[in-house]
């Protein structure tokens, strides 16, 4: 069964698009299809994070509006062959419904093993369209005081919805400072939003510049990412691919093989 997975934060400037398209990353190097569907109507930049902004012909108000199917709207990944991008509308379309997009994450779902929704940072109608849609939820945060308390109002709406699990996700983590006491530890920011903690991710200049891609691959960010996409997944790191058990990802989507 796919998985609908909403990443969402209180507040803006946490990571929060960094982490969608670097866990999408590290997924489908495990070997499973992965669609990055970019929420954020008008403000959209998940494009640009993964480095695919070039490639965008239509997007999802062209799928909305009936201008193309939604298989000519997505975007192969050209790092990893099961990951793909579903840019959002580059003009902001307020009449976009909660229903109009979820059928939109729907099909998606039957075509992907894991559906990411990149949520406009925020608590307004973009918010409530991507969470609405989505059946689990990841809240990123950052240990600023600000970050921790914008995420527990996010996690106080989210539970208003049909979402479970829904996971914390600290971002740009200072080993350093914790160990000085100088800045509040992953497990502390998790207890403090009584929700389980997924992910630690370090505090990387190296991310933050290049968004991402091959140039952290020998990396701790690496690493950690890798293990997030792991605990995600519940896989054995010993058995993370599966090659034969389905068709390949190109096939579902288009209904033909790749010569």
């Amino acid at each position: 069964m796919s998985r609908r997975i909403v990443v969402t934060s209180g507040k803006g400037g946490v990571g929060k698009t960094t982490v969608t398209a670097n866990l999408g990353l590290a997924l489908a190097r495990l070997g499973v299809g992965v669609v990055l569907v970019d929420a954020d109507i008008g403000l959209n930049n998940l494009d640009v994070v993964m480095e695919l902004e070039s490639k965008v012909v239509y997007d999802l108000g062209d799928v909305l509006n009936s201008r193309c199917r939604l298989r000519q709207a997505l975007i192969r990944d050209f790092r990893c062959d099961d990951l793909y991008l579903l840019p959002s509308s580059k003009i902001c379309m307020d009449r976009i419904t909660p229903m109009q997009f979820s059928s939109v994450i729907s099909e998606l779902a039957s075509i992907f093993d894991y559906v990411l929704v990149d949520s406009p940072a925020g608590i307004d109608d973009g918010f409530h369209r991507a969470v609405l849609s989505c059946r689990e939820a990841l809240v990123v945060t950052t240990s600023h005081v600000s970050a921790v308390r914008d995420a527990n109002t996010v996690m106080g709406l989210i539970c208003a919805y049909e979402i479970a699990p829904v996971n914390i996700v600290v971002n740009r983590i200072r080993s350093d400072m914790v160990s000085r006491g100088v800045m509040m530890s992953p497990s502390d920011i998790a207890h403090l939003l009584k929700a389980p903690l997924i992910a630690s991710l370090p505090d990387d200049d190296n991310i933050s510049v290049n968004g991402v891609g091959d140039e952290i691959s020998r990396s701790k960010t690496h690493k950690a990412y890798k293990n997030f996409a792991l605990a995600l997944s519940g896989t054995n790191s010993n058995n993370v691919r599966c090659e034969n058990a389905k068709f390949n990802l190109f096939e579902r989507i288009f209904g033909k093989r790749i010569k």
